[in-house]
């Protein structure tokens, strides 16, 4: 049994919604069926070094239907540890992939382009040595999730200024080099530690794609992975992803009227965002973070909302946040240097219920 000292995170375990949301994601966490990393691990894949781009991508596609079918056939009778362990798998496809994106990157929606191999850094400044602020047992997280293993990687693909965590996604820190190896013996650790989940984050996964892939090859526990991102990727990113995340933790940041650049830095967020939560839905189980900001309620809060209740369905697992509080320069946005009044945290509630969301915390 986890080590829990939050109620709700016990009184979750029993809650018919979130179950029902996040049906598979509770039976990987009590070890009735296996995290899909240990599937992809058993799936063989015939490919080369010398295969095109292309070339890759369709195996990788074909490979992909073959998963979820697998799968399904897992989850009814159980027979994974009967499979042996190919000389190259699906995720051994996915690394290789992954690989070519670094000289090439374009794991966010920025597209940088740049040759990660020869020393060029893009927007998000991260190289090819996964970097790590912190790991440890958060107990802050939603209570499906906690005792939740987070792993704080060094590096953002936005800049959102009013970041909590900006020391972490700015490079500020300065972080530790893991070689996926010894990350792995972490993510096994925090399963020992009876963590409920492995919980990757930042800053942003996702400059770190192609490690975490070539991680989780080394970790032998069966332990959930939880993509905690900003949903600032490319669809690309989106595909790896496919037979790899167990949960897809997105936030949902802003409406389509220009806000993400305004306060983030990030265009085209709104058509990113939208089509990376429509794929998290179909490859796997998704929460969704809703941070509700100062003066941004009809804006941003009332078009995501409307957004998820119209295109994933009113009983999603919604987390609307009403913790925003001034952070690094968000005195640079007017309306941003205050915290939230009482009045827009019962807006939101209200924009959540007009919605018929019927699976949402606050």
């Amino acid at each position: 049994m986890w080590r829990v000292r939050r109620p709700d995170a016990i009184a979750v375990l029993s809650n018919k919604k979130a179950r029902k949301s996040l049906a598979r994601y509770f039976a990987v966490m009590q070890n009735e069926k296996p995290a899909k990393f240990m599937i992809a691990k058993k799936i063989q894949a015939e490919f080369s070094e010398n295969d095109s781009t292309e070339e890759l991508w369709q195996k990788h596609a074909k490979l992909t239907q073959k998963f979820y079918r697998i799968e399904k056939e897992v989850d009814i009778n159980q027979s994974l540890q009967h499979k042996s362990y190919p000389a190259k798998s699906y995720l051994d496809l996915k690394i290789m992939i992954a690989k070519k994106i670094l000289a090439n990157c374009h794991f966010c929606t920025r597209r940088c382009e740049v040759n990660r191999f020869e020393g060029e850094l893009g927007y998000c400044k991260c190289g090819t040595e996964i970097t790590v602020s912190s790991i440890f047992e958060h107990m802050g997280e939603e209570p499906e999730l906690v005792p939740s293993g987070t792993i704080f990687t060094i590096g953002c693909t936005m800049r959102c200024r009013h970041c909590q965590n900006w020391a972490i996604s700015q490079w500020i820190e300065e972080g530790k080099v893991y070689t996926p190896e010894k990350l792995a013996r972490e993510v096994e650790q925090l399963c020992v530690d009876r963590c409920r989940n492995a919980n990757l984050v930042g800053g942003d996964p996702t400059p770190w794609l192609e490690q975490w892939l070539e991680t989780f090859k080394h970790v032998n526990k069966n332990i959930p992975v939880v993509w905690n991102s900003n949903s600032y990727y490319s669809a690309e990113t989106s595909q790896l992803l496919a037979g790899f995340a167990d949960v897809y933790l997105l936030d949902f940041k802003y409406g389509p009227d220009g806000c993400s650049e305004k306060i983030s830095d990030s265009p085209k967020y709104w058509e990113s965002c939208t089509q990376n939560h429509l794929e998290a839905i179909r490859y796997g189980e998704l929460i969704i973070r809703v941070l509700v900001l100062p003066n941004h309620l009809e804006c941003c809060t009332k078009s995501i909302i409307g957004w998820i209740a119209e295109k994933l369905g009113n009983e999603t697992r919604v987390n609307i946040m009403f913790q925003y509080r001034p952070e690094w320069r968000a005195y640079e946005i007017p309306e941003l240097r205050r915290r939230l009044t009482r009045d827009e945290m019962e807006r939101a509630t209200q924009l959540a219920k007009e919605s018929k969301l019927t699976n949402f915390i606050t």
